[in-house]
């Protein structure tokens, strides 16, 4: 595995983004659609009664406990196509936060606005987005503001038309296309204008701290975490060997 080049280390810190395009091609792809598919299959019945009960949202649907169903998704996690950029944009110090398994459907809104996850002074956070399938302009796109993940970029206006956000970069692509990102940074997802739902998953990660660590998140798939990388990874081992 092999980290960023100068010239991509360069780019990422002055917006915030990297494009990995063609990260998943050819088995490791269609493993992933396989798996998106059977569990968003498996889910559906209980997201429409949640709809109809009110206890669950309309907007975008996320499958529920997803390292459980498929090692796919595990291996997502370490993926050789951007694993290597963010150890070394977190110092070599990786824990992952969790994962979202997202449908979003064919609709006039979008379910969230232009907004940043984190302020700056959580520990850096990051982000990528994995388009299952392919994306265009009009399909609920990810949306980002090239050099809003600064700490003078100043506050996140509000537009009411999404498009309206001043220096936004949309991102359309193909199945296995992705997108890290700094979540410090102003994001959202475009409306999805299309007959299609937008399938993406979307993978999150921070930069250790001690008091951030929770022993316990995994605990449900610490059986099949077998090697030292992962287990560090989500939190099961320790991160540095303590001090004797």
């Amino acid at each position: 595995m092999t980290g960023p080049t100068r010239e991509e280390r360069s780019f990422w810190q002055e917006h915030g983004y990297l494009t990995l395009e063609g990260a998943l091609v050819g088995d490791d792809l269609q493993r992933l659609q396989g798996a998106f598919n059977r569990a968003a299959a498996d889910c559906k019945d209980d997201w429409l009664e949640g709809i109809a009960r009110g206890t669950t949202p309309a907007a975008h649907f996320d499958i529920p406990n997803v390292l459980e169903r498929d090692d796919a998704f595990i291996d997502l996690i370490d993926d050789p196509a951007w694993y290597p950029y963010l150890m070394d944009f977190a110092d070599q110090e990786l824990i992952l936060v969790g994962s979202q398994v997202r449908t979003l459907p064919a609709q006039p809104i979008s379910y969230v606005g232009w907004h940043a996850d984190v302020p700056h002074t959580n520990p850096l956070h990051m982000k990528v987005q994995v388009y299952v399938e392919d994306v265009p302009e009009d399909g609920g796109v990810f949306a980002f503001v090239p050099g809003s993940h600064k700490p003078d970029a100043g506050p996140c206006p509000r537009p009411r038309l999404y498009e309206e956000m001043p220096g936004h970069k949309t991102f359309p692509g193909k199945a296995g296309d992705a997108i890290l990102f700094n979540s410090y940074g102003w994001h959202t997802s475009m409306v999805n204008r299309t007959t299609s739902p937008r399938k993406s998953i979307i993978l999150i990660y921070e930069q250790w701290t001690q008091d951030r660590v929770a022993n316990d998140r995994f605990a449900s798939v610490a059986d099949r975490l077998t090697t030292p990388e992962r287990r560090r990874l989500f939190s099961l081992d320790p991160m540095r060997a303590e001090a004797k």
